[in-house]
């Protein structure tokens, strides 16, 4: 039976001694590491969560044995986060103690959590409710009971097993501890640990982190680099709204688009003849342009780059390759249910009818 995409999926059944710890499976350095003042920014206190889907199942113990193996050189992710009171900000900063929490790295083995689970669907049923999106796939990673962020473990995982012999492996990694290349070295060095257990790891991580110490005193470095302080719109939207404000309060919806290569060509047909665009910059201007058209932005915000709040799983804009075809590019975008018609409109506005790939 075919299913729908936006289908609730099943709930997914623990046995009563879930979760469980996964501890290096050798001695760790016992010691705090700093964070760089970039790593420790505010809109970065999140976790980076990936979903992976197997058609056939690893054993649950060669996954656990592997994991404490990769934790031994990785140690930092078997630790805690901890804060450390900026005692010397606070003169200057009285009005915003949320900015006086230094974050640091306790390395002290604790473990990373490890969940099992199972699910009653299939592979192939699981992947006709996921063309786009779903609210409901936060089923799939563990829920760790904690008060707040800094008491989150920095690496949790998850290994659901499902009803034709494969599994759902989804992962949550804390972003201050590593960006999106450290958090794919990582799971590249699980990996290559699962598939080769008696091989050493062939890219060893660098945690020497002394240059992020504090210094005293540190007046002349602040913590907050300009570049990266969040600048509040002062424009507004709809009944005095900030943009912020509105998309935060509509219920989020995601849009999904094809284009083919001929249909980029079309595109870039249309800019100015001496201006080389790549795809991804044609693209992302067009998905821009579409987007400030569908929100009824004002002309002085067209074109402008705003900051959009805090980096959530609910507002992202990605550009994905299509499987299959190597010159075919999606469009992946959230946007308020009650502009999706509208956005798409203007992002196919410039195609011919016959050649709008409707997401199936």
């Amino acid at each position: 039976m075919q299913r729908s995409w936006d289908e609730e999926l099943p709930d997914c059944c623990y046995d009563q001694k879930q979760p469980s710890l996964i501890k290096p499976s050798s001695p760790t350095p016992n010691h705090m590491l700093c964070l760089s003042n970039l790593d420790d920014q505010k809109f970065l206190r999140f976790s980076i969560k990936y979903l992976y889907l197997f058609q056939k199942s690893v054993p649950i113990n060669q996954l656990k044995y592997s994991l404490s193996r990769v934790l031994v050189d990785y140690y930092p992710l078997a630790g805690r986060l901890k804060t450390l009171q900026s005692s010397h900000q606070l003169d200057d900063h009285d009005d915003d103690d949320d900015d006086t929490d230094k974050l640091m790295i306790d390395c002290n083995g604790e473990g990373a959590v490890f969940a099992e689970a199972c699910i009653d669907m299939s592979a192939h049923e699981f992947l006709q409710v996921s063309k786009k999106p779903n609210k409901s796939w936060r089923k799939l990673l563990f829920k760790v009971d904690v008060s707040d962020f800094v008491d989150t473990p920095p690496l949790v995982v998850q290994v659901t097993k499902l009803r034709c012999g494969g599994m759902i492996l989804c992962t949550a990694i804390n972003h201050c501890f590593c960006d999106g290349i450290g958090t794919s070295q990582f799971l590249h060095a699980w990996t290559h640990l699962t598939t080769k257990p008696t091989d050493s790891l062939p890219i060893t991580p660098f945690h020497s982190r002394h240059v992020f110490n504090p210094r005293s005193p540190s007046s002349h470095a602040p913590r907050v680099h300009p570049a990266y302080t969040k600048n509040a719109p002062n424009q507004t939207i709809t009944f005095g709204l900030t943009l912020n404000d509105y998309l935060q309060s509509q219920p989020l919806v995601p849009a999904s688009l094809t284009y083919t290569g001929s249909n980029i060509l079309t595109l870039k047909s249309q800019c100015v003849p001496s201006m080389k665009c790549t795809t991804f910059e044609i693209l992302a201007s067009h998905t821009w342009r579409s987007w400030a058209r569908s929100l009824n932005l004002a002309p002085s915000l067209d074109g402008m780059p705003l900051h959009m709040g805090p980096l959530t799983s609910d507002i992202y804009c990605l550009f994905l390759p299509v499987v299959g075809d190597s010159n075919a590019d999606r469009v992946l975008v959230s946007l308020p249910k009650s502009v999706v018609s509208k956005f798409e409109y203007y992002m196919n506005k410039f195609l011919d009818p016959n050649d709008i790939v409707v997401a199936k």
